[in-house]
Formats: structure tokens, sequence, C-alpha cells
């Protein structure tokens, strides 16, 4: 078998790999959708549709990762391919935790929904589902950014955590402020904590996802480091 036949072939193998990697994405990115559609509607059926998901995200984990492990066993990468087979392995790890911050979401309204708890008493829900659609489309931008393999998008999600951040904590005082004006709310918002922390794990999740890409591209290992020292680095 011919050189350029090998090369083709592992050529395939890997695009076939980011096709799975993204289809995963797209599958936590709706779980995470739905799960705040299941806490802003207060509806156990559909955050029960969330945890049947989260099995799915699961076993695709497994599926993708041992092929990962039969490809380089077989073609023993190097360079920018062996970084990539690298980067996806985390990738997948960084969703199927999106995947599990969504079932997290859900059992909450599960929970919420069983022990009666009520929308009347005027809690922030509307404050978590803003946090949820900053993440969401930061979990969007950073999949873009891996099928493109685009370095300042990857950039520009890292920046863009910061604002999931702050969300969060304005959150936490708004929550801190109901429960001492109101102690009938300070179990459901303990339960909302929880919630908003799921979420900024998300926004997290897609930072490491573009942490990733700029490791694939560049050959640069940019955790743990503050956005300023991140630019300067890919420049």
């Amino acid at each position: 078998m011919s050189d350029k036949h090998l090369s083709t072939q592992f050529d395939s193998e890997l695009s076939g790999i980011s096709t799975r990697v993204l289809e995963m994405g797209g599958l936590v990115e709706s779980q995470v959708a739905q799960a705040m559609y299941a806490l802003t509607n207060f509806s156990s059926e559909t955050a029960s549709q969330v945890l049947l998901q989260e099995e799915k995200v699961n076993q695709m984990e497994l599926d993708i990762d041992r092929d990962l492990s039969s490809i380089i066993a077989r073609r023993q990468p190097t360079a920018r391919d062996l970084r990539l087979l690298t980067a996806v392995s985390k990738t997948i790890g960084n969703l199927e935790r999106v995947g599990d911050e969504a079932a997290r979401v859900a059992r909450t309204v599960q929970r919420l929904v069983n022990t009666g708890v009520s929308s009347r008493l005027r809690l922030p829900v509307s404050d978590v589902s803003f946090e949820a659609t900053l993440a969401i489309a930061l979990l969007r931008k950073s999949l873009d950014a891996f099928a493109r393999l685009d370095v300042e998008k990857a950039i520009e999600v890292i920046k863009q955590d910061d604002q999931i951040d702050q969300e969060f904590e304005g959150l936490m005082r708004k929550l801190i402020t109901f429960m001492m004006e109101d102690p009938r709310t300070i179990s459901s918002s303990i339960d909302l904590v929880f919630v908003a922390k799921a979420i900024e794990r998300v926004g997290d999740h897609a930072k490491n996802l573009a942490e990733q890409i700029i490791y694939i591209v560049k050959g640069m290992d940019v955790r743990h480091n503050p956005v300023e020292t991140v630019e300067s680095m890919v420049k």
C-alpha cells in the first residue's frame, strides 16, 4: 500500500474523529439548553430528557476515546497530528463534563418540582437563564473555533469567560439578599446556587476547549495563563 494512500486514510480518520467531537459538542449544547428550559418552565419531563441524553454523551466519550487509542497505536502520529489527537482526548472529557453539569441542573429541577416549589417565590431564575445563555453561546463559539481551528476565535472565548464569572458573582449576591429578606427562599436559593455554579462551569469547559485549539495549532500549552499572556504567546 502506497504512502500516499496511507496518508489519505489517516487524514480521513482524523476528519472523522473531529466530526464526531463536533456531534458530541452539539449534543451537550442541546443538553444545557434543555436543562435551562426545564428550569425556567419547572418541567420535570424536559429534565428527564436531559438525563436520558447523558447516557448517550457518556457512550460517545467512550467510543471516541477507544478509537483515539486505536489510531495512536496503529498510526503512531507525530507533531500536529499527535497534538490534535491529544487535544481531542481532553476535549471530549470537557464535553462530557458539560453534559454532567446539564444533568446536575436537570436533577435540581426534578427536586424543585417534587418538593412543590413555585416560581411565585420570586426567585431570580431569569438571571440564571441569562448566565446560561452566555455559557451556551460561549460553548457554541468554542466548537466553531474547533471546527475551523481558529486561534483568534479561541482567544475571544477565553476573554469572554470572564463575563460569565462576573454574572455568577452578581447572582450570588442577589441570592444572598433573597435569603436574608425571605427565609422561605433559603432552600430553593441554595439549589439555584448549585445551578448557577454548574452553568459557570460550562463556561470554564468552553474556555478549556479554546485552550486546546491553541495547543493544536500553535503547539503551546496556554493553560493557567491570563488572557493578556495568552495573546502575547500566540503572536
